[in-house]
């Protein structure tokens, strides 16, 4: 009997709830914040004991650094970098990019905003360790961006006179302003009308 009840059970998966945790625990930070996020929240989303959860995190720190690390890296890369650095016409990727945030973004962002601002509005002043994670993907947003910006320079997509490197800051920083912008006013509408007037930017650069 004892055999049986053991061959019924579940097999162990560390990835698995390793997963579920950061989840979890990415959700909290989102809705929270890092210094508010409780870890009996994130255990009672998860349905685990505390001793899994400081089985793969030793503290709250760790799992924080975890959620910034592969949560929200592999949300910019699937929101961002990738459809910038697979795309053989770059610069009406950028565009497209922007014009379907509104629709292809995480539900959640217009209620809470972007996590990844969110986090280094909140953590940069504070933790060494979150600001060097937070900074790296910003650069990792701005490279792809800027990488998008040259390919379509040299296609001739926009004029050579363009400085890409600081254009690929100021769309960053124009995307991060719309996102707070709509957040502010819990409006998808909001970010609409703003990521419209930064492809009006982007579109005059064929002249600049």
């Amino acid at each position: 009997m004892q055999q049986a009840d053991s061959a019924a059970r579940a097999p162990r998966n560390p990835d698995q709830t390793r997963q579920r945790i950061l989840e979890a625990a990415f959700m909290e930070i989102y809705r929270n914040g890092f210094q508010g996020m409780r870890l009996d929240e994130v255990l009672a989303a998860t349905s685990l004991t505390k001793g899994a959860l400081y089985h793969h995190f030793p503290n709250k720190q760790s799992l924080g650094y975890a959620v910034v690390d592969e949560v929200i890296q592999q949300t910019m890369q699937a929101m961002w970098i990738q459809p910038l650095r697979g795309a053989e016409d770059s610069f009406q990727a950028l565009i497209d990019v922007i014009e379907q945030l509104p629709d292809n973004k995480p539900p959640e962002m217009i209620q809470y905003g972007c996590p990844l601002n969110n986090l280094a509005q909140e953590m940069s002043p504070l933790d060494e360790g979150f600001r060097l994670r937070l900074d790296r993907l910003f650069e990792a947003w701005h490279g792809a961006t800027q990488e998008a910006l040259e390919k379509a320079q040299q296609q001739g997509e926009i004029s050579a006179d363009c400085d890409c490197e600081e254009i690929a800051t100021f769309v960053m920083a124009a995307l991060e302003g719309c996102i707070g912008l709509a957040k502010s006013a819990q409006s998808k509408d909001r970010l609409r009308t703003c990521n419209r007037g930064l492809i009006q930017f982007l579109l005059s650069l064929k002249t600049c």
